[in-house]
């Protein structure tokens, strides 16, 4: 059985490439392409003098090729006369890293970031040139990059970092999310086929999308194999539609195919609101919870106690809600309770609003207008979970025109039976593709603006590790004769070691 993915990025380590001088470009050029290591660079990459194949590619004033390095050093010269500007643009980076090592003597070192993970693997592969990889202290005030579990190519037997991986855009979409904190990657596409499913709710388009991802996954049609890595993702979504179809009753509209199980939106809105309601006000406690760990993971047990978005915030939420819940349910009683958990809220978060001002009376007027913003955002942010509610009634009124349509012409002879087979599928058609739109974009407001406002409050840096193809490539003394760029040297292309899966 897989072990269970973390819930926090990638754990990354601060390392030093560090080679004998002359055996500082070979191992440059197998941590190229194992592109597992993010190299600092430094300054503008040293004098010009230092960066011939640089000179050389601005001299051929062309758009230079996917860049490729070359395990021998070139010679730059013939580079040039053939135009084989793919090795120059990869010798051109191996110089600007290679003009940023720090050098003692005969030895040489470049720091950088690796995943921890991958440090082994990349330390041997660079002990076979006479390299190492040196484990650094962090740097203090200097975040490490972030790698999401999900962003790192997984074996095809691990369905569940598939899985993630297809639901990493919708978080890296959002930003970039910040090394200390909780990678949100799953919970975040499930959330989103939820709500996906709440307002797409039919199981006759549900199948389709689940179709749709099917298709995706195998490749078809060409023009989108781009998006074959998103197949679990549309089908998520797909499945959800169908669950909540089948709890509506819905296939390509109220047909009668499948019994209400739970609810007919059309029959009963209001219960459908209330329960979006609910939902909502169930995931913003989620979110809270969620922001409060990310607080004392960035900044210690201070910043989650007061945070509008920690103990602070999430204490405000709870008692403005069990206030409401209160009134709504006829106990206004019990609203007490919730009023003074409220206060207990507004305190704690004021203290930590006014500690940001200059103080003095402006400071307090600050204060007073942001925990108004803060409790006026709470309500407004419920409320806008009613939208699921509002979409999914509109799926279905969509639903019932057509159907509506439909048997209103079935009844009128063999022309009419046409008229109504066009009219059922040019109409579900159009729901299909419509509704699809809204209730993705939808979704993906609720989850930026309601759920991801409280989970971040800064951004982190993306993992950009340095990942070039390598080519083998007669040495300077064998310099006439290369191939053009793109062509393939017959007999002299290699990959360095065996092939690997990349870390992002």
């Amino acid at each position: 059985m897989p072990r269970a993915e973390p819930a926090v990025p990638v754990r990354m380590r601060r390392v030093a490439v560090v080679a004998p001088e002359k055996a500082l470009r070979e191992s440059l050029v197998r941590i190229a392409e194992a592109g597992c290591v993010e190299i600092d660079l430094v300054g503008d990459g040293g004098p010009e003098v230092r960066r011939p194949a640089a000179t050389r590619l601005r001299r051929l004033r062309t758009e230079p090729a996917q860049p490729v390095l070359s395990e021998a050093p070139p010679d730059l010269d013939a580079l040039e006369r053939e135009g084989r500007t793919d090795l120059l643009a990869g010798e051109a980076q191996l110089e600007e890293r290679l003009a940023g090592a720090v050098r003692h003597g005969e030895a040489a070192a470049l720091a950088g970031w690796c995943p921890k993970r991958e440090m082994g693997a990349t330390a041997a592969r660079i002990a076979g040139v006479g390299g190492a990889l040196v484990v650094l202290r962090a740097p203090r005030g200097v975040d490490p990059p972030t790698l999401l579990t999900g962003a790192v190519t997984a074996p095809p037997a691990h369905p569940a970092r598939t899985v993630r991986r297809s639901f990493t855009p919708l978080v890296s979409t959002y930003g970039t999310v910040p090394y200390a904190d909780l990678d949100p990657t799953l919970p975040a596409g499930i959330v989103y086929a939820v709500m996906f499913g709440v307002m797409f709710g039919d199981a006759g388009h549900g199948l389709l999308l689940v179709a749709l991802a099917l298709l995706l996954r195998a490749g078809r049609p060409r023009r989108l194999a781009a998006l074959r890595p998103l197949w679990p993702f549309v089908a998520g979504a797909g499945l959800a539609a169908t669950l909540a179809g089948v709890a509506y009753g819905e296939f390509f509209g109220p047909t009668g195919v499948l019994p209400v199980l739970w609810l007919a939106p059309l029959e009963e809105p209001m219960l459908l609101l209330a329960a979006a309601v609910v939902l909502g006000a169930v995931l913003l406690a989620v979110a809270y919870a969620a922001g409060i760990v990310n607080r004392w993971r960035e900044s210690g047990p201070a910043s989650a106690l007061y945070a509008t978005t920690g103990v602070a915030g999430a204490t405000l939420y709870l008692g403005l809600a069990a206030a409401a819940g209160c009134v709504w349910l006829g106990r206004s009683a019990f609203a007490a309770v919730g009023a003074v958990i409220a206060v207990v809220g507004l305190a704690l978060a004021g203290a930590g609003l006014y500690a940001t001002t200059a103080g003095g009376p402006g400071g307090a007027v600050q204060t007073g207008v942001q925990l108004l913003d803060a409790m006026v955002r709470i309500g407004s942010n419920v409320v806008s979970f009613a939208r699921l509610a509002a979409f999914g009634l509109t799926h279905a009124a969509l639903g019932a025109i057509v159907w509506d349509g439909t048997r209103g012409l079935a009844g009128r002879g063999p022309a009419g039976v046409a008229a109504a087979l066009l009219v059922f599928l040019a109409g579900n058609a159009l729901a299909f593709s419509l509704e699809a739109l809204v209730a993705g974009v939808q979704a993906l407001r609720l989850e930026y603006y309601e759920l991801f406002s409280r989970l971040f409050e800064g951004e982190g840096r993306p993992f950009r590790p340095w990942r070039l193809p390598v080519e083998h490539i007669p040495g300077p003394a064998a310099g006439a004769g290369l191939p053009a760029a793109g062509e393939t040297p017959v007999g002299e292309t290699a990959r360095l070691g065996p092939a690997r899966e990349d870390c992002s």
